[in-house]
């Protein structure tokens, strides 16, 4: 089927129901009543929620942290190149098998408390085993640490696909923007100040000691995240009963999405050619270090310039999604991510300016990935009527592990060829996503489509409208 035969969405027996958590207008106008009137409330408790989160994920950036620990372990590029994998087969898999059960749930900001809690564990375990050991290169730790990654990212995949459930349920389409740039902004300049407090004297301990502290003061943070839940006002939805799916059901729920939604197989095509940029995240830090001679004093200006960075963009990339649409907020977005691999290998040269003193450019770049991401999330939002929000969600992050398929094969190139040629690839890769967001339609034609009664009726008739 190709994008100019108009579609219909698939719709299952499992969520057909889910979600819309009324049965007549009366009932569905009340529960609309009861949110608006909690919707300032709840978009405080959520932006609290992502900005103690963000506090703690600066300690463990994915471009700088994760990366450095793992060659402080193990060293080769090719098991580098295992991040990214691990990060979005985590973020996707699991996601797409319990997302009938994430929109079914009866509270989604409690289930989200809980996976919170538990992102925390991985992190202390690495923290405890990290304080006991003498001896840091064991032949056990890379798989062990590889392991709690994985774990962690799975359960992180639950939690975005549970906070955009909950995002869809609590806050209306034209707010989310406002919750995107207050979480961006305070989120990350609270991330920045905890960074600059608490990393530099725990980057100067001896022998990498200062790992203990970092990944301890992390899963920390992620429980007192998920205590900052309990500030919501959230209705309760009807108790639904629940089916196992078949271990190959959520896949061909996905496959009949992407195959049958042509608005959605649009948006799924840019989100893939942009997560590509993803692939290189492991090995920005190491060609810093092998090109420009940095060392680990240089691990904290990154991590507070890539910060400074979504900060400052955030507010302004919501304010456009707000006032025009998550559409040009994609595009913005992933232009600006599409120059980041272009600056790295032009301050690797040192052709122009002295590449060291200016490689921060660089890591402030990367701060626009987790916006592209959250603007794609709450686009795809709007593709959907709220009972299929947890099927469009887990589907697009299916969409954005299959590029990761690649990512041990990008790692073994950037050491086997010289560095710019793949950097200039997946530039390219990106570039292209860009130039296909000219392709995506715009779901917010007018304010009333966004009423819960004419967003169920929109979703009846996608993939009708005009193919671009």
């Amino acid at each position: 089927m190709t994008d100019d035969v108009p579609a219909q969405p698939p719709t299952t027996t499992s969520s057909a129901d889910a979600g819309s958590a009324v049965t007549g207008p009366s009932e569905r106008d009340g529960r609309r009543a009861t949110l608006d009137a909690a919707e300032p409330r709840n978009l405080l408790s959520l932006a609290a929620f992502q900005i103690l989160l963000r506090i703690g994920w600066i300690f463990k950036t994915e471009t700088v942290i994760m990366p450095d620990f793992l060659d402080a372990i193990a060293g080769a590029g090719w098991i580098r190149g295992f991040l990214p994998v691990l990060n979005r087969a985590g973020q996707s898999v699991p996601p797409l098998c319990l997302a009938e059960a994430v929109q079914r749930s009866r509270s989604k900001t409690r289930l989200l408390l809980w996976i919170a809690v538990l992102m925390a564990v991985p992190f202390l375990v690495l923290g405890g085993v990290w304080a006991v050991l003498e001896e840091q290169r064991q032949p056990w730790l890379p798989p062990l640490f590889l392991a709690l990654y994985f774990i962690f990212f799975s359960l992180n995949g639950l939690n975005q696909l549970t906070f955009g459930t909950a995002q869809g349920k609590l806050i209306r389409p034209t707010r989310r923007g406002r919750l995107l740039g207050l979480a961006g902004v305070l989120g990350s300049f609270g991330a920045v100040g905890a960074a600059l407090w608490l990393l530099p004297g725990w980057l100067r301990m001896p022998g990498n000691a200062g790992y203990t502290p970092i990944f301890l003061f992390n899963g920390v943070m992620y429980v007192v995240a998920g205590l900052s839940l309990l500030w919501c006002r959230e209705p309760h939805d009807p108790r639904q009963a629940f089916a196992r799916p078949a271990l190959w059901d959520p896949l061909r729920t996905a496959w009949r999405l992407y195959r049958d939604d042509a608005q959605f197989r649009r948006a799924a095509r840019v989100s893939m050619c942009f997560i590509s940029a993803l692939l290189l995240f492991p090995h920005y830090q190491w060609l810093g270090r092998e090109r420009l001679g940095t060392t680990s004093g240089d691990l904290l200006t990154w991590v507070v310039a890539q910060n400074v960075s979504l900060g400052t963009i955030s507010p302004l990339l919501g304010r456009v999604a707000d006032r025009r649409g998550n559409r040009l907020a994609v595009r913005i977005s992933i232009s600006l991510v599409a120059i980041t691999p272009l600056m790295a290998v032009l301050l690797a040269n040192q052709t122009l300016v002295d590449g060291r003193s200016w490689y921060w450019v660089t890591f402030a770049l990367l701060g626009m990935c987790p916006l592209t991401v959250r603007a794609l999330q709450n686009y795809t939002l709007e593709l959907a009527d709220e009972s299929q929000h947890s099927l469009y969600l887990s589907t697009m992050t299916i969409c954005m592990a299959a590029p990761f398929v690649f990512s041990p094969l990008v790692g073994w190139l950037v050491d086997a060829l010289p560095y710019q040629w793949t950097f200039c690839a997946v530039s390219a890769v990106i570039a292209v996503g860009g130039l296909l967001t000219f392709r995506m339609p715009e779901p917010r034609h007018d304010v009333r489509d966004q009423r819960p009664e004419n967003r169920s009726q929109r979703s009846e008739g996608r993939g009708q409208g005009t193919d671009f």
